[in-house]
């Protein structure tokens, strides 16, 4: 008998309907019905692949009294399915209504989707996607969801087991267990129908509301720190690098690991030749494009050999022998890499907890997310580099410097605001980021250079810490107090967004200073 709990009776499991796309574990549930005397209706394939299998089913058909139509569009939906999934068992009229048109009730319902969610990603046509989309399944969920404390509804067939281990040894299945299958049922449908609005409407044209598609990879140990909980959710369509990379080896990925993953992994596929991204809290500590993996990494380190222990490191190449037996000198969280070779995977996995990382998907593109309190701010991604460059000083810049500026702003992009970064031969040699104040992320840049250059504090060593060096910016200059720190250390040339009312005293203060300043009518702004 399966009692209904706060509904003053007991009802038994007499007929259960089965329409499922993914028949795993399908049999077992059929069968442990069966033993239990349990009716069970069926459609289309769900139908056949019982009746090959030995299981005593019948057709919707025979029980609606109506035929199939429109290629299986419309095979369920009717009256006798859904009056019986509807029926509330308390109330007397309900049941002498359906008693009357002849309906006997549906006790248990067991569902899942055609998997628009994979379909979608596949090389369709737009009309064969459109074929994935199921009605008939999520009306029958949603219908039997409403009616939970009087029909079992399944959607996950990893809760096949517990629906079965609570019949036989409670003879029920519990109010709360039913209520969370209900919950599942709406939490199901309200990404599946996401997922379809997203495809219709494009998930970056902000429309009037917005759908999440989620679902739920894994459970973390615990969030940016260990009193915080956490878990971690992937896109149900599309591709993206921080969903479709594959651990090679080490401890459990954390929270902050994957946050610093993003931004390592962006940060070098922001380049067309071989660099290396050292970072460390979410922020970039070392950038260098080398003439392969092993030279790239060993510029990088020495941008910050201090900061870069403990942290990431991200490659745009495959990671080779040379370099991984560098690695491993140095406690690193993770190595990131589009690939490994057998060699360095050798050498890498010696040290059992670091995590190696192989990632062949470039980032996606999508639109971003900030979550505030009672709110969520959606904007699309930062991929517009430079407007124009335009130089407005009389000095002009050279061949390398102008490299150089681009290879700065690249990087400034990733480091937070307000960011100053200073490149010389396609190398951070300084990065300083996360400042109120402008000019303190400059003077923190400029001191780190010439700690990366280990030069002294003399006048004469500062000159030489910047003398070639190009001084990147993330947004105008609001006085001239950048250009006058930086030309202490003898910076070549300056790229900024400019679109400051005193942009006119930085460019006197490069004049007299003799530093080329371009502007790029772009600014990059990472809060």
């Amino acid at each position: 008998m399966i009692s209904k709990e706060n509904l003053g009776g007991k009802v038994k499991l007499k007929r259960a309907l089965i329409s499922v796309y993914d028949k795993t574990n399908v049999l077992k549930m059929a069968n442990f019905l069966k033993s239990k005397g349990v009716e069970i209706i069926s459609t289309g394939g769900t139908y056949k692949y019982l009746k090959e299998n030995g299981i005593e089913v019948k057709e919707v058909s025979e029980v609606t009294g109506f035929e199939e139509i429109l290629d299986g569009r419309v095979k369920t939906l009717h009256p006798a399915i859904h009056g019986g999934i509807l029926a509330v068992r308390s109330k007397k009229e309900h049941m002498d209504e359906i008693k009357k048109k002849g309906i006997e009730p549906i006790d248990m319902v067991v569902v899942n989707l055609y998997p628009f969610f994979d379909k979608v990603d596949e090389d369709l046509s737009f009309d064969e996607k459109m074929e994935f989309i199921d009605i008939g399944g999520p009306t029958m969920i949603r219908a039997a969801a409403k009616n939970f404390k009087d029909v079992i509804v399944l959607t996950d067939i990893n809760d096949y087991d517990r629906v079965i281990d609570e019949i036989e040894s409670l003879g029920d299945v519990s109010f709360e267990f039913r209520k969370k299958l209900a919950g599942k049922v709406f939490n199901l449908m309200s990404a599946y129908d996401g997922a379809i609005s997203n495809f219709l409407l494009g998930e970056d044209s902000y429309n009037d509301y917005l759908s999440f598609t989620y679902k739920k990879a894994q459970n973390l140990r615990y969030g940016e720190n260990p009193h915080q909980s956490a878990a971690y959710y992937v896109k149900t369509c599309g591709k993206g690098a921080m969903k479709d990379f594959e651990v090679l080896n080490g401890k459990e990925l954390s929270y902050n690991n994957i946050k610093d993953m993003d931004i390592a992994w962006k940060v070098v596929n922001e380049f067309d030749t071989t660099v290396c991204c050292a970072l460390k809290h979410n922020t970039p500590c070392g950038v260098a494009e080398g003439v392969n993996v092993l030279d790239a990494y060993t510029k990088a380190y020495e941008c910050d050999s201090i900061s870069i222990f403990g942290g990431i490191v991200a490659f745009n190449r495959k990671v080779d022998k040379e370099t991984a037996k560098e690695l491993v000198k140095i406690f690193l969280e993770i190595v990131i890499a589009p690939d490994f070779d057998e060699d360095a995977l050798s050498v890498l996995r010696r040290k059992k907890n670091l995590r190696i990382i192989k990632c062949s998907v470039k980032p996606s593109g999508a639109v971003e997310f900030a979550k505030v309190d009672g709110g969520i701010l959606v904007q699309s991604p930062d991929n517009k580099l430079i407007e124009n460059m335009n130089v407005v000083t009389e000095a002009q810049p050279n061949k390398s410097q102008i490299e150089d500026m681009i290879f700065g702003m690249k990087v400034v992009k990733y480091v937070k605001s307000n960011a100053i970064v200073i490149v010389k031969d396609k190398k951070t040699v300084g990065i300083g980021g996360g400042q109120v104040n402008r000019i303190w992320a400059a003077k923190e840049a400029l001191e780190r250079a010439v700690q990366v250059n280990k030069i002294s504090s003399s006048k004469e060593s500062l000159e030489e810490a910047g003398k070639g060096s190009i001084l990147a910016s993330d947004a105008f200059f609001p006085f001239d107090d950048v250009v006058e720190e930086a030309a202490k250390y003898k910076i070549g040339a300056i790229i900024q967004p400019g679109g400051s009312i005193r942009d006119k005293d930085s460019i006197e203060a490069c004049n007299k200073h003799k530093i080329a300043m371009v502007f790029t009518g772009i600014r990059h702004f990472k809060h």
